[in-house]
C-alpha cells in the first residue's frame, strides 16, 4: 500500500476569480480536484476551521479558469439520466440491491457489511484493475486521512470502515497519472462528481480511472470535529495510538486505542449525532448529491429502522445498500456476486425513503436553503438534472419555512 503525498511547490500568486467566489461562499468540498490538475499553482492547506481548502501557489495555466468552471463541484454539479431510471429523490441508477461481504472478516470490519470492500476485492482479484486509490488513517495523526494506492487486498483491514475527516484524495491526481497502472477510485460523492468531470475533459484520466466507487455521505467534519470527538471520549491526542470511526460491527463504535493498549469507545448514535456531525462545513449543508450520483457503484447502509421511521442502531451483522448506477457498475457487482465475493438480493427503492431519512429531508429542504443564501447575495453552486424543484414540494410549506430561515440566521451569523 503506497501513500501518495503530492509536492507543494510555488510561491503566493493572485487568487482566480473563480477561486475567490469558492472561497466567498464557503463552497469548496475539499475534494483537491484543483490542485491536482494545477499542482504547480495551487495546494490544499488547512483552514482555520480546519478543512483542506485551495491556496494559489503559483500562476494559472491559459484555460485554468475554465477547466476548474467545469470540474469544481463547489461551483457546479449537472447530472444526466442517459436512459436510465432517473429517482427524483436518489438519482439515476441501473439497479439495486441490499448485500454484505462473503468474506466474514470483511463484512465484521467494513462500516455497512464490507459490500464495497468485496467489490474492490473483486476489482483486483478479477483484474479488472490493477490498483485502488483510497482512504486511509494517517499513522502520524489517526484522526485524519492519507490518500493511498493499494493493489494487495491483504491491505483492506487498514482501509476499511467509514472515515469522518477532510480528506483530497483528487490532489494525488498527478502521481495516480504518473503511475501508470488502471486504477479504480473510491471517494466521497463530491470527489466521484469532480473526477467524473475531470475525466470527461481528459481522455489519460479515463483510461487511469476508469472505474469510481463511492457512498452515501452525511457530511465532512473538520478537524476541530475529530478533536471534539476525542475530547468526549477524554483521549489526549498525545496518547492516542490508532483511531477507529466505524466497524467492527454494524454500525461499530468510534474507538480510541491509546498507546498503553487501552481502548475508549462512543457509540454511532452518539459520536456521530451528538459530535461530529456539529461540525460539517457548509458546503455539505447545501448538498445536492450525498448519494454519489457521477460513480458507477455506490454503497450505503441499509439500516433497520423503527415504526417512526428512524434507524435502529443497535450493533448486529453489517447489511449494506449496493447501488449500480451505471451498466459498468452493474457488470462489475454481478461478477462480484458470481466470484463469490459479495452476496445481493433485490432492493425496493422505494423502501430508501425510510431507512435514509438524513439524506432525504436534506434533499428535501435544499431548494429552500438556497434560496435564503441566494436572498443574501451569497454564491451557490449551480445544480442541474437533480430535480430540486419536485423534491422540494414533498417537504412542505413549513418545513421549507423552516430550512429557509435557519440558513438565513447561520448565513447572518457566519
Amino acid at each position: 500500500m503506497k501513500t501518495i503525498r503530492p509536492p507543494l511547490s510555488g510561491d503566493a500568486a493572485g487568487t482566480s476569480d473563480l477561486l475567490k467566489r469558492v472561497s466567498r461562499g464557503d463552497l469548496c468540498t475539499g475534494c483537491g480536484g484543483c490542485a491536482g490538475l494545477f499542482p504547480d499553482a495551487i495546494a490544499m492547506r488547512r483552514s482555520t476551521a480546519g478543512f483542506p481548502r485551495p491556496v494559489q501557489v503559483g500562476p494559472l495555466p491559459v484555460g485554468a479558469e475554465a477547466t476548474i468552471a467545469a470540474t469544481c463541484p463547489g461551483l457546479s454539479l449537472t447530472v444526466e439520466a442517459a436512459g436510465r431510471t432517473d429517482d427524483p429523490m436518489w438519482g439515476p441508477y441501473r439497479r439495486a440491491w441490499t448485500g454484505w461481504s462473503a468474506d466474514a472478516d470483511q463484512r465484521f470490519r467494513g462500516a455497512s457489511g464490507g459490500a464495497l470492500t468485496g467489490v474492490l476485492t473483486h476489482l483486483l482479484r478479477s483484474g479488472v484493475v490493477q490498483a485502488i486509490v483510497q482512504n486511509a488513517a494517517d499513522p502520524a495523526d489517526p484522526m485524519a486521512n492519507r490518500t493511498v494506492v493499494t493493489d494487495d487486498p491483504a491491505c483492506f483491514p487498514v482501509t476499511a470502515g467509514s472515515r469522518y475527516a477532510p480528506s483530497s484524495p483528487l490532489e494525488a491526481l498527478p502521481d495516480i497519472l504518473a503511475d501508470g497502472r488502471r486504477m479504480a477510485f473510491v471517494g466521497k460523492p463530491c470527489d466521484a462528481a469532480a473526477l467524473a468531470a475531470i475525466r470527461a475533459r481528459d481522455p489519460k484520466v479515463a483510461r487511469a480511472i476508469p472505474v469510481i466507487l463511492s457512498f452515501f455521505c452525511g457530511g465532512v467534519p473538520s478537524a476541530q470535529g475529530g478533536a471534539a470527538l476525542l475530547a468526549a471520549l477524554g483521549v489526549s491526542s498525545d496518547d492516542l495510538a490508532r483511531f477507529r470511526y466505524r466497524g467492527n460491527g454494524w454500525p461499530g463504535r468510534a474507538t480510541a486505542t491509546l498507546t498503553d493498549g487501552s481502548e475508549r469507545s462512543m457509540s454511532y448514535r452518539d459520536s456521530w449525532g451528538q459530535v461530529l456531525s456539529r461540525h460539517v462545513q457548509h458546503r455539505c449543508k447545501i448538498c445536492a448529491d450525498g448519494t454519489g450520483m457521477a460513480a458507477d457503484i455506490v454503497c450505503a447502509d441499509a439500516w433497520e429502522v423503527d415504526d417512526a421511521g428512524y434507524p435502529l442502531f443497535e450493533e448486529e451483522a453489517g447489511r449494506s445498500l449496493v447501488l449500480a448506477r451505471t451498466v459498468l457498475g452493474e457488470q462489475i457487482a454481478r461478477g462480484a456476486e458470481r466470484a463469490g465475493r459479495i452476496y445481493l438480493e433485490t432492493f425496493d427503492m422505494a423502501q430508501l425513503m425510510r431507512i435514509q431519512p438524513g439524506q432525504r429531508d436534506r434533499r428535501r429542504g435544499l431548494r429552500a436553503r438556497l434560496l435564503a443564501l441566494r436572498l443574501l447575495g451569497r454564491p451557490v453552486p449551480a445544480y442541474r438534472g437533480l430535480n430540486l424543484r419536485a423534491v422540494g414540494r414533498q417537504n412542505g410549506p413549513v418545513r421549507n419555512i423552516r430550512n429557509f430561515m435557519g440558513t438565513l440566521k447561520r448565513a447572518l451569523r457566519r
